[in-house]
């Protein structure tokens, strides 16, 4: 179970060290291996998954009827840019330049443990999550339930 927020640094090389917090759970749990992929719902997002997780979204979105646009657009986004990454030896991953320039990541981004997966955003885009705020038109019934 990943959660925190994580201010990270990528370098010119494009990698990024996983939070040593996070390390031992990533090799027991995943053999050390992750799946970066688009975020098909932010602007500024890439989606971290553990290999066995990953597995089973791939599944489900793979089951959605390709007639359907915007079941496409989830492949596309999800399956489509899939890339399974490796930890090294000093605990780094690498993420490809492509998934770099089309979640406009730079030096500075932000790891966000999800449950089952993380979040990696661009210093910028989090930062403008962060500051929206629900209004009371957002709020839904499961909202309204939940007791925070």
């Amino acid at each position: 179970m990943f959660q925190g927020e994580n201010a990270i640094t990528i370098d010119d090389k494009g990698r990024l060290a996983i939070p040593t917090a996070y390390r031992d759970q990533v090799a027991s749990e995943c053999g050390n291996k992750l799946v970066v992929t688009y975020s098909p719902f932010d602007t500024g997002c890439l989606f971290v998954y553990p290999h066995a997780v990953w597995e089973r979204v791939r599944d489900d979105v793979n089951r959605l009827p390709r007639t359907k646009s915007s079941s496409r657009n989830m492949q596309l986004k999800l399956v489509g840019a899939a890339h399974i990454v490796e930890l090294d030896g000093n605990g780094r991953i690498s993420i490809p330049a492509s998934h770099r320039a089309n979640a406009m990541l730079e030096k500075k981004a932000v790891l966000v443990g999800m449950g089952e997966k993380f979040e990696l955003w661009s210093e910028h885009a989090h930062q403008a999550q962060i500051r929206q705020v629900l209004s009371d038109d957002d709020l839904t019934d499961e909202l309204l339930d939940l007791q925070l």
